[in-house]
């Protein structure tokens, strides 16, 4: 799934690999998906995108926000990218496929649900989860400091939440999600059930340290393990805490990686370090 270190590592190998490019060809919701996500109807596509070149592209929280000559594009979590050689092979299964002058191709496709939108210049897009991760200050950036997060999970409404609710939902923090804030919490030694009023004051200073710090680490290597980039690569941060570290030792204390379901997922934490 694209959360923070992933969107912007897309974003950045877009911006080095297709900028400049024309798409010659779009071909839209060749394979149906129930939850995969359009801004209008998909066959009308091509009409947008074909003839339009590649200006740049950024990430936006858990997006992956494309500008191009004539239109926008705009991936969220769940949708995978690949940029393709003229050679291929191409993706049996994909709901979107551009491809380019020079025989190149980029495929979009959806793994559980994701959306891939496309809108003209300059129709606005409204969506309530891209507008706040445009809002919002990202947590790599110098506003998001200390002060800032402590407010956050200020309102009594929040303090009441554990942690994973007030810290991955609700997009309070743009790209921050279930599978970034488990190394998050192992690093702060706090457990996903924790109450955020449950917190002394230091614990609260740890948890936004380990945010900060293991948000950069993740994004300085090309985004986590468990997910790949824009060629299929997987992220050089290695994931501590994850389903392939279950039964593992904990990195710190060697004691068993443990799962269980909560709040509509799966957490994975170390039942002596958490």
């Amino acid at each position: 799934m694209i959360e923070l270190p992933e969107a912007l590592t897309l974003a950045n190998q877009i911006s080095e690999f297709l900028a400049g490019k024309t798409v010659v060809s779009t071909t839209a919701a060749q394979s149906p998906h129930k939850f995969a996500w359009y801004h209008g109807d998909p066959a009308n596509y091509p009409t947008k995108l074909n003839g339009s070149r590649i200006l740049s592209a950024r990430g936006q929280g858990m997006f992956v926000e494309v500008a191009l000559s004539n239109c926008m594009l705009l991936f969220s979590d769940g949708v995978n990218l690949r940029l393709h050689p003229s050679a291929g092979p191409i993706p049996a299964k994909h709901q979107l496929l551009l491809t380019f002058e020079d025989g190149t191709s980029l495929s979009a496709s959806v793994a559980m649900y994701g959306g891939v939108v496309c809108w003209a210049k300059p129709e606005p897009f409204e969506n309530s989860y891209y507008e706040t991760a445009q809002a919002k200050p990202s947590p790599l950036s110098e506003a998001f400091d200390e002060a800032y997060f402590r407010a956050l999970l200020a309102p009594e409404s929040v303090r009441k939440l554990p942690l994973k609710a007030a810290l991955a939902t609700e997009q309070r923090i743009p790209g921050l999600g279930n599978g970034c804030l488990q190394d998050i919490l192992w690093e702060a030694r706090l457990h996903p059930r924790c109450k955020v009023n449950a917190l002394s004051d230091a614990e609260l200073q740890q948890l936004y340290i380990s945010l900060k710090l293991t948000l950069r680490e993740m994004t300085q290597a090309g985004g986590r393990s468990t997910e790949k980039d824009l060629f299929g690569q997987p992220g050089g941060y290695q994931v501590r805490l994850c389903a392939q570290t279950k039964g593992k030792p904990c990195p710190r204390c060697g004691s068993p990686i443990v799962k269980e379901a909560y709040l509509g997922g799966s957490v994975y934490t170390c039942p002596t370090c958490q």
